[in-house]
């Protein structure tokens, strides 16, 4: 499966066996090892593995996946030119949902692509998903460490309370990245990360904090990050 494939393959495929090694506590950084070689790990604090390359928070059902892939990257711009990658990530994820936000960040050293996004919930009359991933690319190959927060049980109300502050003619506006696009979800401005502070248990404020807390302990086998960079 390439970078680009929409997330709710990424989530249904979350599960699929790979060759890492063998689970180690949660308070140790879990190596993932692709190929005898390209490896990643972070800190899985929180989590259980349920897959060999898959952790659960047994609390609040978040999954953490992490995949290599064996391809060069078919991301739709270099990390270098980002308001077309904005772009582009827009007219892509219209199709599935809506991409929320999208940045360049730092990983061990490497610059990785960090994006949000929504999608209903598979097979359910009600509630989203909310995915992030951070793509490591290179010009030959990628890794990716995903993670997934369902909403569940009563859904929509931090679409609904932040509608009631705002009003209803503020709260729907065209996405900052790609004004023309219209995604099969709406870009609503209760998606934005200041909104997180009013509503902690939502599942975007938790992606949000699980990845800034993530992202930093990041490390990377040395042979991949040595790889050539991708160049778009």
């Amino acid at each position: 499966m390439a970078v680009g494939d929409d997330g709710q393959d990424r989530a249904q495929d979350a599960g699929a066996g790979g060759s890492v090694t063998a689970a180690l506590p949660d308070s140790v950084p879990k190596p993932a090892r692709y190929c005898g070689r390209m490896s990643i790990s972070f800190d899985v604090s929180g989590f259980q593995a349920d897959a060999t390359d898959s952790w659960i928070d047994p609390e609040t059902g978040d999954r953490a996946v992490v995949r290599y892939f064996p391809l060069a990257p078919d991301l739709p711009a270099p990390l270098e030119d980002l308001d077309t990658l904005r772009r582009r990530l827009c007219e892509i994820h219209a199709s599935s949902g809506s991409l929320i936000e999208a940045f360049v960040i730092g990983v061990d050293g490497q610059p990785a692509l960090l994006r949000v996004e929504k999608m209903p919930r598979h097979n359910q009359p009600s509630g989203l998903l909310f995915a992030a991933s951070i793509v490591i690319p290179k010009d030959r190959c990628s890794i990716a460490l995903m993670m997934f927060c369902e909403e569940t049980g009563t859904t929509g109300i931090r679409e609904a309370m932040t509608m009631a502050r705002l009003g209803f003619e503020n709260f729907s506006t065209p996405h900052p990245y790609a004004p023309n696009v219209a995604g099969k979800l709406p870009y609503n401005r209760s998606d934005g990360m200041e909104w997180d502070s009013a509503f902690p248990d939502h599942p975007l404020t938790r992606l949000r904090q699980r990845i800034a807390r993530i992202a930093p302990t990041i490390r990377l086998d040395p042979e991949f990050a040595a790889l050539p960079p991708f160049s778009g």
